[in-house]
């Protein structure tokens, strides 16, 4: 009797043995749960590249090379239309041109090379000739803006920034030469004033003077629209 219980309980244990492996076989998917395999994403595009700006023109490229071969500092400005006829195309910022200015707002690189050339190779040397100082600065009314002429419902120069107005130089030993002040003023004052605007008229389509009429009264008015030739 002994020895059969014991067979009996040796095939028991391996009975329950063999029973909870089928168990745990049965159940193996679930007790290791299996990932979610993720898709692959889409590769994102890349966005495309901007357009680069049209080059400048040739002549607005050469009048860039002119103004660098002339030791001018200056940085070309992004072409612009504001509307209403108002634009500013092929323009550039005078940062230095050897003489001190204010105002200088965008300019037409043609306005801004004979300006700076102006300033440098006739008021300077007029400065010293005539008046026996250095000019520390000239002043002007601006450059660009958007504007009719005057009296007038045409588009002034100055509304394409291709026009400059000049008020007053101011010398090294401290007097200031005024257009409205000084263009009826003494011998030497209106010597320096004659002879920088007879040299601009060599410079610029058009120039206009206080002897154009009042509106001109303070200032020189310099431009290269037209045909040129029309100095006052």
């Amino acid at each position: 009797m002994v020895e059969l219980a014991t067979r009996y309980s040796v095939w028991r244990s391996a009975a329950l043995a063999a029973t909870m492996a089928a168990m745990l076989a049965a159940c193996s998917g679930d007790l290791v749960p299996k990932g979610r395999v993720a898709r692959a994403s889409k590769p994102v595009k890349s966005a495309r590249p901007a357009t680069p700006p049209a080059p400048p023109p040739l002549e607005t490229r050469q009048c860039f090379a002119k103004l660098q071969s002339q030791s001018v500092a200056f940085t070309p400005l992004p072409d612009q239309n504001f509307g209403g006829g108002c634009s500013a195309i092929g323009s550039v910022k005078l940062l230095d041109i050897g003489v001190p200015t204010s105002g200088l707002g965008a300019m037409t690189c043609n306005l801004a090379a004979n300006f700076a050339a102006w300033s440098r190779h006739a008021v300077q040397p007029a400065a010293r000739l005539i008046l026996g100082a250095e000019i520390e600065k000239i002043e002007t009314f601006g450059t660009y803006n958007c504007r009719p002429i005057a009296g007038s419902g045409k588009l002034s120069e100055h509304a394409h920034s291709n026009a400059i107005d000049v008020s007053a130089f101011v010398l090294s030993d401290g007097r200031r030469i005024s257009v409205e002040k000084d263009w009826n003023g003494d011998k030497r004052t209106r010597q320096f004033l004659e002879v920088v605007h007879a040299s601009a008229c060599k410079r610029f389509n058009t120039v206009l003077s206080p002897n154009y009429n009042a509106a001109h009264r303070d200032h020189f008015h310099f431009d290269m629209g037209g045909r040129g030739g029309f100095c006052r």
